[in-house]
């Protein structure tokens, strides 16, 4: 199948698949699914590449397995997080149903298509990785499939220490500051940040690869400008208050370093 079948192709079908979350969505009255759809699309988009691309078949099911994988960990995360709050909606859903209220079903249709097409664009390093037939790994590749391991690694960590701080009831109204949590403010944002960083690296081993740099830079900016880090401090500062001003004082917010003084 050809690139422009490929992208025609993966556009209609995130867009039907999205289309139908919405409705489901609209159905439970819980619009914070979208979140586990878009995690869970990216598996299906690698696979559907690698069934239809024309690539060499290692490196296609290389590529699909390291996708899937990250996948279903971070889509099932997410869906444990967002079903077991249900019918309570995350905080960003219900500030755009008062942002959107004179139009709300449209906009948000629209804002679920928006999520389908992120995908496919954010999937770059998965398709020009598909269409490569040279019959061998490049270094790039190899690297980039040992870097993914290390941050998957890292991502499931912080979110298990995240887990088990919260379980205890003893933490209430305090803050984890505790292994990965001593050292970044948001380690699970960058350990995610890094298995899109191992995607693009992975994605130079192929002709084009470059173009896949558009998954850790818009990843990079969402988390760090605007749905990432700045909504998720100021509801920690608003449950948390000066406990979290002075975390903020000794922790970096992304990148893992030594705490301050």
């Amino acid at each position: 199948m050809s690139l422009i079948l490929l992208l025609a192709g993966a556009t209609a079908g995130m867009c039907l698949l999205f289309a139908a979350v919405y409705f489901v969505a609209r159905r439970i009255d819980n619009y914070g699914i979208v979140d586990i759809a878009w995690s869970y699309a990216f598996g299906l988009l690698a696979v559907f590449y690698a069934l239809a691309a024309a690539g060499w078949p290692v490196r296609r099911a290389l590529i699909a397995a390291l996708a899937l994988v990250w996948s279903l960990r971070l889509g099932t995360h997410l869906y444990v997080r967002v079903m077991g709050h249900h019918p309570v909606e995350d905080g960003r859903y219900l500030a755009l149903r008062q942002r959107w209220a004179a139009n709300f079903a449209w906009e948000m249709f629209k804002f679920f298509q928006m999520q389908a097409v992120s995908v496919v664009l954010l999937g770059a390093a998965f398709l020009v990785t598909s269409l490569n037939p040279v019959a061998r790994l490049h270094p790039l590749e190899i690297a980039g499939a040992l870097l993914w391991l290390l941050a998957l690694s890292g991502e499931a960590v912080a979110d298990r220490q995240l887990a088990a701080f919260k379980r205890d009831p003893a933490n209430r109204g305090r803050v984890c500051d505790r292994g990965l949590w001593r050292y970044s403010r948001h380690p699970n944002y960058f350990f995610e940040w890094m298995v899109w960083v191992a995607f693009f690296v992975f994605a130079l081993g192929s002709p084009w690869g470059w173009v896949a740099i558009i998954g850790p830079a818009s990843i990079l900016w969402l988390l760090l400008r605007v749905t990432g880090i700045p909504m998720n401090e100021e509801q920690n500062l608003r449950s948390r208050g000066d406990a979290y001003r002075r975390y903020q004082q000794t922790t970096s917010a992304f990148v893992p370093w030594f705490p301050k003084r």
